[in-house]
């Protein structure tokens, strides 16, 4: 009988053993592209991305009585975020952000899609999304919560951004990280640098937003 051409037939020892050398070059050239690729990250150390909530403008914050126990609220704002990339030798693909608001870790609006964009060293991206959220269930105790908040003269508020971002350095570029932004925003009455928006409140002043990657 003949020996066997396939690397599963056991009688060909002699092409058994070159599928495990092959096997053990693949393996070590992934492991050797893997360290690469960590020295890379750690040598060059990327700072995450620098976000600023600049403006914002309530539009709308209407709370009304449900069907259920719960109430509904609606709430329109529209927000100018910018970005920066601090980074010097390191740019950064925005593949997916969505951008939605809260109140006391409730979402209120519907997420916003920004478009996708490339950040090179150390540019500034702007975006001024406007973000809708038309009857949305809410609790009753968050309902009490924002009454009070309302009629004591402020309001506070967080824009929040979900997405993915890529690293680039020169001809490489890594595999995606989850972002994730939170950008407090505060509501006045008396004073602000907004335009006076929905039950009296304007925007008080631009904030610096926690970025998470």
């Amino acid at each position: 009988m003949g020996k066997g051409k396939d690397c599963g037939n056991h009688g060909d020892e002699d092409v058994m053993q070159g599928c495990r050398r092959l096997l053990c070059i693949l393996f070590v050239l992934a492991v050797l592209v893997g360290i690469v690729a960590l020295i890379v990250y750690l040598v060059l150390r990327p700072t995450h991305p620098r976000f600023y909530l600049q403006d914002a403008a309530l539009r709308q914050l209407d709370l009304a009585n449900g069907t259920s126990a719960a109430g509904v609220l609606s709430t329109a704002l529209q927000v100018t975020i910018a970005s920066r990339n601090p980074n010097s030798r390191v740019g950064v693909y925005y593949d997916r952000l969505d951008v939605y608001a809260s109140y006391k870790y409730q979402q209120v609006t519907l997420a916003a899609s920004l478009p996708p964009v490339y950040q090179g060293h150390g540019d500034v991206d702007v975006w001024s999304p406007v973000l809708s959220g038309p009857n949305v269930p809410f609790a009753p105790y968050l309902a009490d919560a924002l009454g009070k908040d309302v009629a004591n003269g402020y309001l506070i508020m967080e824009v929040k951004i979900d997405g993915r971002v890529r690293w680039k350095v020169g001809s490489w570029t890594s595999g995606h990280y989850h972002i994730f932004v939170t950008c407090p925003a505060f509501f006045i009455k008396s004073g602000g640098n907004g335009v006076v928006g929905a039950n009296g409140l304007r925007f008080q002043t631009a904030t610096y937003c926690r970025v998470e990657v």
